[in-house]
């Protein structure tokens, strides 16, 4: 499909699934406008030259899902202080998967904590992943922003709660499922700027014109049934801090 739009010489193509599907963009052409919604920092990906000089045929969105691992992991210790070791999938087929799953190993290490990394590259390997976190009695599990686990959110909501594992999630999409909570910026006004960006390409402005936008309001959503389920007791600072409490 990319290489058939490129072929018909489209005025924009928008990229909204990840990494690696700007990278393709980039890769396919130099001359059509490429606006992209990425997790990962753009610069080291080699999307764009910098974010306020983006520079070449590319701009767009980074959620800046990768650095904020650290933080989910104290959110994470916030719910359960007794917290002494950090999951997350890694798919390693994902740029943004892996980088985050280093990041997020990093942190663990740094609070005196323990990491695991489990690969999951195919929907398949749910299952067997929570089985092995329960067997491991691993504390909890950091789901990431990778396209594979987006389009499996009902599944792995429903395995979070059949293995009794606490996740946070990086997008409120989860909570909303029925998982327990999610710390990020909005992908639903991330999504509008950067179709806002796609009107004034459109309009004539250069991409290399547009700087990337970065999130600059993060949002914590908490699940209390979810919580309930898995006999977990909130913890007041957590839900002073929460930005949504679902009932």
């Amino acid at each position: 499909m990319l290489l058939d739009m490129v072929r018909r010489r489209v005025s924009v193509i928008v990229t909204l699934f990840g990494t690696r599907n700007a990278v393709f963009a980039k890769e396919a052409t130099s001359a059509i406008p490429i606006v992209f919604y990425v997790g990962t920092d753009p610069v080291e990906a080699g999307l764009v030259a910098s974010l306020n000089r983006p520079g070449g045929n590319l701009t767009g969105a980074t959620d800046l899902a990768v650095e904020l691992g650290p933080k989910r992991i104290e959110l994470l210790r916030e719910l359960l202080p007794n917290l002494t070791t950090v999951a997350t999938f890694v798919n390693t087929a994902s740029p943004a998967s892996v980088a985050l799953g280093q990041e997020v190993e990093v942190a663990t290490k740094h609070l005196g904590m323990n990491f695991q990394a489990i690969n999951v590259t195919v929907q398949s390997d749910f299952e067997s992943a929570f089985d092995g976190l329960r067997r491991n009695r691993v504390g909890s599990l950091l789901v990431s922003g990778d396209f594979l686990y987006s389009s499996s959110r009902d599944l792995i909501v429903s395995l979070a709660v059949d293995y009794h594992i606490p996740v946070i999630y990086y997008s409120r999409e989860y909570v909303d499922a029925g998982g327990l909570m999610s710390y990020g910026p909005s992908a639903k006004a991330l999504s509008r700027q950067v179709g806002s960006y796609v009107g004034q390409i459109l309009k004539g402005t250069k991409p290399s014109d547009l700087r990337v936008i970065q999130p600059t309001v993060f949002e914590l959503v908490i699940n209390r049934k979810a919580a309930q389920a898995l006999q977990l007791t909130l913890p007041s600072s957590l839900l002073v801090f929460a930005d949504e409490i679902i009932e």
